[in-house]
């Protein structure tokens, strides 16, 4: 388990991470997600190792990860723009990330290699973005360590690579317990494959759920009541996060599962009801708007 525990980190007078904890438990899938700017990329090169935190402590399976080769072990980070040497193959970089990572699996790698159809001689600085990214996560994938930092992993990625990649995940995790820890801005891609999301939010974090347990706590109603009384007769006893009203049509994004919410409304007359889960994309717009991060107010000014 890799814990977070209060970590502060700053660049001159730019807070990018404020006093974040959190807990990524082992042989889950971690999505980080949050706002521009919110400190995903800052964290996660803290989590490796590459960052020293201001303030607070990173533990990884208990070993405290800043300067300390064992923590290091376990970990594999794949930036943003992942680096390569100048001028070098993928058969250099297999060379070399063998002689840090004892695990490193090479046979894996080249069958890899082969699969995603990568040449092994050819320099990487004449691989399109995409192919990058591929071998960086191949690199990541074969190095045998526990965890693996992806920062905006599947950027680049065209459909049919994105899931393969996300197979291969998921057979390293049934496999030997690999736990992935995915930065990104694309929700939809996270939606099917996270076990728990953390969302960060001006350095914070706002909240830190499993994602099953997050859809099934809020929903989107859609509902038209039969009097005005009806209505706020319900919408006193709910936590409401969103209304917004077209006509008689009331939407709205509530806290509460989907039978507490219903036998709520089953207590008044409506015309119309229905009560839908939100996706993990509306709920991350929903909670940022509860804090001010609202995205007619960036349109409209």
């Amino acid at each position: 388990m890799i814990e977070i525990k209060n970590i502060s980190k700053s660049f001159g007078d730019v807070l990018a991470v404020d006093r974040v904890s959190v807990q990524m438990k082992e042989d889950t899938v971690f999505g980080l997600i949050g706002t521009n700017g919110a400190g995903k990329s800052t964290v996660l090169r803290m989590i490796a190792g590459v960052l020293k935190a201001d303030g607070g402590s990173i533990e990884v399976d208990g070993i405290p990860v800043f300067d300390q080769v064992e923590a290091k072990k376990k970990i594999f980070f794949i930036a943003d723009e992942p680096y390569f040497f100048a001028n070098a193959n993928a058969a250099d970089m297999e060379k070399y990330f063998s002689s840090v990572y004892e695990n490193f699996n090479k046979e894996k790698f080249y069958q890899y290699l082969d699969g995603f159809g990568l040449e092994r001689k050819r320099k990487i600085n004449t691989f399109s973005k995409g192919m990058k990214k591929q071998l960086a996560l191949l690199c990541g994938i074969c190095s045998g360590t526990r965890y693996l930092l992806c920062d905006e992993t599947f950027d680049g990625l065209d459909p049919v690579m994105r899931q393969g990649i996300k197979s291969i995940f998921a057979k390293e995790m049934e496999n030997r317990g690999l736990t992935p820890i995915i930065a990104s801005h694309n929700l939809r891609e996270l939606e099917d494959i996270c076990d728990h999301v953390g969302l960060l939010h001006k350095g914070g974090v706002l909240l830190s759920k499993d994602l099953e347990d997050m859809k099934c706590n809020i929903q989107k109603v859609q509902c038209v009541f039969a009097s005005g009384e009806d209505g706020k007769k319900v919408l006193d006893g709910l936590d409401v996060v969103k209304q917004e009203e077209r006509g008689s049509l009331q939407t709205l994004t509530v806290r509460g599962t989907r039978e507490e919410i219903a036998g709520r409304f089953a207590t008044v007359d409506t015309v119309f009801f229905e009560a839908l889960p939100l996706s993990l994309e509306e709920i991350f717009i929903s909670e940022t708007e509860v804090t001010g991060y609202d995205i007619k107010k960036l349109i409209l000014g």
